[in-house]
């Protein structure tokens, strides 16, 4: 998807989309590399949106690891399925997936990538990811986001990173991207054995 028709889904659906712009390729492989997607065996992306860090998850996961994209968009979801045909993609929130149901046969996610906006999101919604997704990370398993540059401090940014600290303690910041619009940087946590 082009940078404008990215920026046309963004005005009509201000509600499922975040960003005024792909993330970069750059951001992408810091994202990939964080989270240590590589060595991963189950994989869930939160988000994909138009699949920039899908392609790089893609291009890095083992070849027997599987992948679960979770997308509320139902025009990403729909492209996101055909660029990626060898790949799961369900259209929910992620406070909303159902994931005991969809574990049952599977063993708990290893790496959690996650694309989606959060300093957008109210406390209420953040949390709700949380607590739905979490869960279902395994002990010593990673999460990994990204904030942009300067919107990490306006209060829905610093309200996230105390969540996120909540949750995953040991949370780590990595260099910024600066080949990114806007810059932006990875949190990664890491869930201990004694985490929810």
């Amino acid at each position: 998807m082009s940078a404008a028709a990215f920026f046309r889904e963004f005005i009509s659906n201000r509600h499922s989309v975040g960003a005024v712009a792909p993330s970069s390729p750059a951001l992408a492989e810091r994202m990939v590399e964080s989270a240590g997607v590589w060595k991963a065996r189950h994989i869930l992306e939160l988000g994909p949106g138009t699949g920039a860090f899908t392609e790089a998850i893609r291009d890095a996961m083992a070849d027997d690891a599987e992948y679960l994209g979770i997308e509320i968009n139902t025009t990403f979801a729909g492209q996101l399925r055909e660029r990626f045909q060898d790949m799961r993609f369900e259209v929910a929130g992620a406070q909303e997936f159902d994931f005991s149901t969809y574990l049952q046969s599977r063993p708990a996610f290893d790496v959690i990538v996650s694309g989606l906006p959060w300093t957008a999101f109210p406390s209420s919604l953040q949390e709700g990811i949380l607590r739905n997704v979490l869960p279902h990370l395994s002990p010593g398993g990673s999460f990994a986001t990204f904030a942009y540059l300067g919107f990490h401090q306006l209060p829905g940014g610093r309200r996230f990173r105390q969540l996120l600290h909540r949750h995953l303690p040991g949370v780590e910041t990595s260099r910024i991207v600066w080949a990114n619009l806007p810059p932006a940087f990875v949190y990664v946590g890491r869930k201990g054995a004694a985490e929810p």
